[in-house]
């Protein structure tokens, strides 16, 4: 039977492609919160970002999959692409939650921009209810703005912890700036160079990029 998941981290994103600065913090998160699994969670469908312009679902699982190859706890889930509809994250944590059930503790990454506009999200204030929120801090958006957008657009009552280490809402979950190592790597820098004709390695999986090559994408 597998192990039961009382620690599971979330990191959603479009993953196109995924990169070393993904990676590395989902290690760094995965180690620092002693969590069973880390999920890189690709978005079929992101609500914020035009269809058009992105890679298909499949496309971007498969250099996912290839990015975490076999770690011990990072790993990969299609949840998003066997949803219909567009990938909302309110509607995957719900998902989640009803399948793992109240004992199992999620921790949902985001970066510091997305946390600033969390009111864009659908049922963001429910959000607050599923899961733990783990930050990390993104180059040029301030830090002393979040407890502001939390408490005007979420709840009036999230308390601040203690030690700066961030906030927790009426619900008990938690909204925790967590520190990693700062890469600064791009997917869109990474698209620009394919298109570009320059190399990319060393900015992702040479896995990946032998897949980008391959595919030839993003020309």
């Amino acid at each position: 039977m597998a192990r039961k998941l009382t620690r599971l981290g979330l990191f959603g994103g479009t993953f196109n492609p995924i990169h070393y600065g993904h990676l590395r913090a989902g290690e760094e998160v995965a180690e620092g919160l002693r969590l069973d699994a880390l999920w890189f969670v690709p978005a079929a469908v992101p609500p914020h970002k035009a269809p058009a312009d992105l890679t298909p679902f499949e496309v971007r699982l498969a250099m996912t999959k290839l990015a975490v190859g076999r770690h011990p706890r990072l790993q990969v889930s299609d949840i998003e692409g066997r949803r219909p509809g567009k990938s909302y994250s309110v509607e995957t944590l719900r998902l989640l939650r009803a399948e793992l059930g109240a004992d199992t503790e999620l921790f949902f990454v985001v970066g510091l921009d997305a946390i600033l506009e969390i009111q864009t999200w659908k049922d963001y204030r429910e959000l607050f209810t599923l899961c733990h929120f783990v930050v990390l801090d993104r180059p040029g958006f301030p830090r002393e703005e979040v407890g502001v957008v939390l408490r005007r657009e979420v709840h009036p009552d999230f308390r601040e912890l203690a030690d700066g280490q961030g906030f927790e809402h009426p619900s008990g979950c938690r909204v925790l700036w967590w520190p990693t190592t700062l890469l600064d790597i791009s997917a869109t820098r990474i698209r620009a160079l394919v298109r570009a004709g320059r190399s990319i390695r060393f900015l992702l999986p040479e896995g990946v990029r032998r897949f980008i090559l391959k595919n030839k994408l993003y020309r």
